[in-house]
């Protein structure tokens, strides 16, 4: 998705679509949902027809957001809208960490993942990936992530380490594999030796800074990207005076060249929410995408991430990369 290039109405239909095809259970965990009349309508409609075929439904979502902004912006579910809705509703205390995840299991068979919040901006402001994965092995992974999120631990207790890829796709769930996960990333970056893409909102992880500026130094790889000129401007100027200042260097050597920023809206209640929002990173053939920003706090958080080789698709998510990275001016980080 792009910022204007899709309407919320059409992304509220594909994931009805999604929906729709529930034979046995469904199980949502939305970091933010929250709609529109019409998009309530039709999602709404979905889970309700869902129901009547017999479905269990649990939804699971974040609640008691504290995190200062911008990094992520606090989600705001509709509460109202969830109580109508025939599903067991869950909320999860995101305190002090996130629960960030935006994924569904569809008959312990199917999930769909990736960075894009259920709201009307993030279907047509906002730059977002959507993933579907067809395997019961990668599903059974996720439908334990759930359990984990409906049990009432606290976040900080969900995820898992990395495991043995299943069907040619690795799935990674923080905070448990957080570390785990911002290592391979890097080590996948620093390893690459054609391209690499990436987009995040922010890219405050220091290993993964290290290896993209590792990458830039070395000047022999294709290296380009995008992320959020607001969100990551706010981090810049938190770490001046901080312990993480060591990180600026690492920064810098990405603006002026390799980065776009897309200058979005800052936050706030009520207003316009278009910040570049997708979560993917290309390393030669090698696909990471979810929700994971690639941030020090992202590891804190409850997020997930699927990894795999596959040329076409990594070539598909270059190009939207590069698609992207070409409507912002270049990612510059103010004195």
């Amino acid at each position: 998705m792009t910022d204007g290039g899709q309407s919320p109405r059409e992304i509220a239909h594909e994931i009805a679509a999604f929906l729709d095809q529930a034979k046995h259970t469904l199980d949502l965990a939305q970091y933010d949902f929250e709609f529109g009349p019409e998009t309530a309508g039709i999602v709404g409609d979905a889970i309700r027809r869902a129901h009547a075929r017999g479905v269990t439904i649990r939804l699971a979502y974040n609640i008691d957001h504290r995190n200062p902004i911008p990094v992520p912006p606090p989600a705001s579910p509709d509460l109202e809208l969830i109580q109508s809705l025939p599903v067991e509703a869950i909320a999860v205390a995101g305190v002090p960490n996130l629960m960030h995840h935006k994924y569904v299991v569809r008959d312990n068979h199917t999930v769909w993942t990736g960075s894009t919040n259920w709201t009307d901006d993030s279907w047509s402001r906002q730059e977002n990936l959507i993933i579907v994965v067809d395997s019961p092995g990668i599903a059974a992974q996720y439908t334990a992530n759930f359990e984990e999120l409906a049990s009432g631990a606290p976040v900080a207790a969900t995820g898992a380490s990395a495991r043995a890829p299943i069907d040619g796709i690795r799935a990674w769930f923080t905070p448990r594999g957080g570390p785990d996960l911002t290592n391979r990333i890097a080590q996948a970056i620093g390893l690459a030796g054609r391209r690499v893409r990436v987009c995040s909102p922010v890219i405050s992880s220091g290993p993964i800074l290290g290896a993209l500026a590792g990458v830039v130094a070395k000047g022999t790889v294709d290296i380009a990207g995008c992320v959020d000129a607001v969100q990551l401007q706010g981090v810049a100027q938190q770490w001046r005076d901080a312990a993480s200042e060591w990180k600026l260097p690492l920064l810098n050597r990405l603006a002026g060249g390799p980065l776009s920023a897309k200058l979005s809206n800052p936050f706030s209640r009520g207003h316009v929410h278009d910040s570049m929002h997708a979560k993917v990173v290309v390393a030669d053939d090698t696909v990471f995408v979810g929700s994971f920003n690639l941030s020090r706090s992202g590891e804190s958080n409850a997020e997930n991430v699927v990894e795999f080789d596959d040329r076409e698709l990594a070539d598909q998510l270059a190009v939207f990369i590069d698609t992207v990275r070409a409507r912002y001016d270049v990612l510059t980080i103010p004195a």
